[in-house]
């Protein structure tokens, strides 16, 4: 038997994470998160994560720092960071972007760590 419900999240009513994140829709192998008007700063901790991630640059720009490589992000771009694979980011104008991580970050606090 397939699943066949259907989820529509509002962007507005939805969840912020303690990084900024803001969760969108979410299902058992796929999860969307909403980065909104990030401001240019330091760079976040380096970290690895337990899921994938793939991305989609709405506005803004950031670099991507990840396996000894410097991604620029600008508008129209899309990246992956593989799971598990140590990276980090540096905002360099304010910055939105969409991200969908596999399996859901949100799932057992995988985000928050």
């Amino acid at each position: 038997m397939t699943d066949k419900s259907v989820t529509k999240v509002d962007a507005e009513a939805s969840p912020r994470g303690k990084m900024g994140q803001k969760y969108l829709a979410s299902g058992v192998h796929l999860s969307m998160r909403l980065w909104e008007d990030e401001q240019p700063g330091e760079p976040k901790p380096e970290t690895e994560r337990d899921y994938e991630t793939v991305g989609y640059v709405l506005r803004g720009r950031a670099e991507l720092h990840i396996a000894g490589q410097m991604v620029l992000l600008e508008p129209g771009s899309s990246w992956v960071v593989p799971q598990g694979t140590l990276h980090t980011y540096k905002i360099l104008e304010s910055f939105t972007a969409v991200e969908a991580t596999s399996p859901p970050a949100r799932v057992h606090g995988r985000d928050e760590m």
